[in-house]
């Protein structure tokens, strides 16, 4: 058999002891079957892949004895025409006449990492290092894969609906895959993944959290159950739906919030407001703003603890009803009215931080509200409360440490490239997606991933997640950090040969431009950092 190419394209050496133990038998077949198999070391797995068949994680196949990269390298192209610089994804195409190969502007054209192909530990130069020049100025990016064990999704989910309880377990198809997480201003947050599901639990519990994290990851919806809490199903860009309700509005603002805001348009119109919230709940004629509009007390008295006038905590338990709470009813948490300050007729708006719920009141003889039709122009000011309330979303923040072996694909001193990161000297991206950089050791980042190309995360069942990776410098800069210079190839060649090892290169089809319909908006191109 033709000796294959693997996928870091090193020749694969037996040793004595593997050629006395396969004497007899030819490099690669298996004994049961007499079948052509390939070992694929791009992860620690080393799966032997059949003729015809791919490996464990569906990246790599054997295709005639040889083992090619199944996905496409994802390379994005400037949209000049649009009104804001955008970078759309092109891939291999069948036909030959798209695309000449020409690069007429180079600094339009980013190798992003997706598909790029590595081997973990990475212990030889990353698949593709590229040379361009931008500008007059010579640049290198290094574009890599890297395998995380050490990697979560942090959610962000715009809703006051009640999700569980703080560092409650977060569950999916029964195992857990993280906790419920500190809640900040208008959305509840979930921490899914990490090394402790991925590898610390039993074989099941790691592989449904890779799953999920990988189909969170690449923006499709996942269901999940809190608990002690609810259940949810979540998209990355989509409405969050809690307990089978698709929600829709992120609140305004707190109670408090809330009433300084439309303290002005809400006077005149009611004698006294109550914003329902769970955490903060706002009362106007004790609030600041009613005082500076002179609004007479109102006698009400509020169950919870009263903080700084007009703004109570903890009226109710948390809950999926109004404000967050568990109320359906909010005259719940009115305790009385003082009859020295009350009186008959007195006009009592109650309303929730979205304005999704909304009541009017009226007091009677006996100083009790009776609930009335809602004046037209108080339902107005409750439909601006919802105006200035943002769609209810779901965001996804992929948060990995590109640590260890990941960093000996670009230089053979990887403190280097850390220190030159923490200095800003070297840009790094995912997947073309701008990446936040943690303060602190090591090069920990974070990434929207619908800020990435569609399909850019992978997985191997070790268990762990295949992410993008690029790095991006001044050639100077490169050679100062020790990089692998002799592995820096012209741009053109890269799109015309593929890596460097020339796995999965395009040898039968040239690359050609073929935009999709996925675009976003990135500033300016990720080598100019």
């Amino acid at each position: 058999m033709t000796e294959h190419t693997k996928t870091d394209g090193l020749s694969a050496q037996q040793s004595e002891t593997e050629k006395e133990a396969t004497a007899g038998v030819s490099a690669g077949q298996s004994r049961a079957s007499g079948a052509v198999k390939i070992e694929c070391n791009a992860c620690p797995v080393l799966c032997q892949i059949s003729a015809g068949r791919t490996g464990a994680c569906d990246r790599y196949a054997n295709q005639e004895g040889v083992l090619i990269r199944v996905d496409p390298v994802v390379v994005l192209k400037r949209a000049l025409q649009s009104a804001e610089p955008t970078l759309v994804p092109f891939a291999p195409s069948a036909s030959d006449d798209a695309w000449g190969g020409d690069l007429m502007h180079t600094n339009e054209v980013f190798i992003t990492g997706v598909g790029s192909s590595t081997t973990y530990p990475d212990y030889k130069p990353a698949p593709f290092i590229v040379g361009s020049q931008i500008d007059g100025v010579d640049m290198v990016t290094v574009v890599t894969e890297g395998i995380f064990s050490y990697c979560s999704l942090k959610v962000k989910i715009d809703t006051d609906r009640y999700l569980g309880p703080e560092q409650a377990n977060v569950l999916c198809r029964g195992e857990v895959v993280g906790h419920v997480t500190t809640a900040e201003y208008g959305s509840q947050m979930l921490s899914l993944g990490g090394v402790h599901h991925l590898t610390g639990g039993s074989k099941k519990e790691g592989r449904i959290t890779m799953e999920l994290m990988q189909a969170l990851g690449n923006k499709a919806a996942a269901e999940l159950s809190i608990e002690g809490g609810a259940t949810l199903v979540i998209q990355a860009g989509c409405a969050p739906i809690v307990n089978g309700v698709v929600e829709q509005r992120m609140r305004v603002g707190c109670g408090s919030a809330a009433i300084g805001i439309f303290a002005q348009q809400f006077f005149e119109l009611a004698d006294e407001v109550v914003v329902v919230d769970d955490h903060i709940t706002g009362v106007l004629t004790e609030h600041q703003a009613g005082c500076c509009l002179n609004m007479p007390a109102s006698g009400i008295s509020i169950r919870g603890r009263r903080s700084t006038p007009g703004r109570y905590f903890q009226v109710a338990n948390p809950g999926t009803g109004w404000g967050g709470t568990d109320i359906s009813d909010p005259l719940a948490i009115i305790e009385k009215w003082d009859p020295k300050r009350a009186w008959p007729g007195l006009r009592l708006l109650m309303t929730s931080t979205t304005g999704e719920h909304a009541a009017w009141y009226v007091l009677d003889e006996q100083l009790s509200p009776v609930q009335q039709p809602m004046p037209e122009a108080v339902q107005d000011v409750i439909d601006r409360i919802g105006e200035n309330c943002e769609p209810s979303l779901t965001t996804v923040l992929f948060l990995g440490g590109a640590g260890g072996s990941l960093r000996a694909g670009v230089t053979d001193n990887p403190v280097r490239l850390t220190r030159a990161i923490k200095k800003a000297l070297v840009n790094v991206t995912c997947g073309g997606a701008p990446a936040y950089v943690w303060p602190g050791g090591g090069i920990t980042v974070m990434v929207d991933v619908l800020r990435m190309p569609d399909n850019s995360f992978g997985t191997v069942p070790t268990p762990a997640i295949v992410a993008p990776f690029e790095f991006s410098m001044r050639a100077d800069e490169f050679k100062r950090l020790g990089g692998h210079i002799a592995y820096v190839r012209p741009l053109q060649e890269v799109l015309q040969r593929g890596a460097w090892h020339h796995d999965g290169a395009p040898t039968a089809r040239k690359w050609v431009v073929q935009p999709t319909e996925n675009a976003w908006p990135l500033g300016q191109p990720p080598l100019l950092g």
